[in-house]
């Protein structure tokens, strides 16, 4: 019984590992056609997300499914709890790169306001943020998970020097730039929001690793 209830706990791993792939994927391909003014690619995020809201769903029921059966203790259990936790956070962080998809439509057939500066390296630490909070949960990395969650001032300054120019060097010039400048801003948010998501994990890791709760309280690392 032990041996396959761990074999179920290493499916599990395995279904939240292809959710964080399919979640990271639709932030790059988000990110990209907004880049490249690619309205098939911001479709094919969006009609991805069907997907991942059935997935997130199929690991629902098997977190709720394996503790009912096997009624696990302690490490277990925090395991599964946090599996639970992670899959929605996941789950919202790809719905966040439908948003974007979305803005970046709304965005092809105008002209471009700007080049992209910082929305791109707002993307990057977006996905490497996602990317080492799943790393730091398959290794049960605490060091890792801290990691992501002091860079997540990294995004919130990159998302601020976003705002701040779309505001003040363009909507506050000319208010016709509104309908170029206000998608942008809405993406920045977006990606800054996934960053939050990210560090939600992060947070969830340190707590099933060491059962000591850090949200809220980040600043005492």
């Amino acid at each position: 019984m032990e041996r396959h209830f761990d074999e179920e706990l290493a499916n599990l791993r395995k279904e939240l590992l292809r959710m964080a792939a399919m979640a990271q994927d639709a932030i790059f391909n988000s990110v990209e056609a907004l880049k490249n003014r690619d309205k098939g690619r911001a479709q094919a995020v969006i009609d991805t997300d069907d997907k991942i809201d059935m997935l997130e769903l199929e690991v629902d029921e098997k977190c709720i499914d394996l503790i009912a059966r096997h009624q696990p203790m302690a490490g277990d259990l925090r395991f599964i709890t946090t599996g639970m936790k992670i899959n929605s956070e996941l789950e919202r962080i790809a719905d966040l790169a439908v948003d974007i998809s979305q803005r970046a439509q709304d965005l092809i057939d105008k002209p471009i306001l700007k080049p992209l500066i910082d929305i791109p390296k707002l993307s990057v630490v977006a996905q490497n943020m996602v990317r080492d909070a799943i790393d730091a949960f398959v290794k049960r990395d605490v060091s890792l998970a801290k990691q992501v969650m002091c860079a997540d001032s990294e995004a919130d300054r990159l998302r601020n020097l976003v705002q701040e120019e779309l505001i003040n060097d363009f909507m506050a010039k000319d208010i016709g730039t509104a309908s170029r400048a206000v998608p942008l801003l809405l993406i920045a948010r977006h990606l800054e929001r996934i960053c939050d998501h990210a560090t939600n994990i992060a947070e969830d890791i340190i707590y099933m690793v060491e059962g000591k709760v850090v949200k809220h309280h980040s600043g005492d690392l």
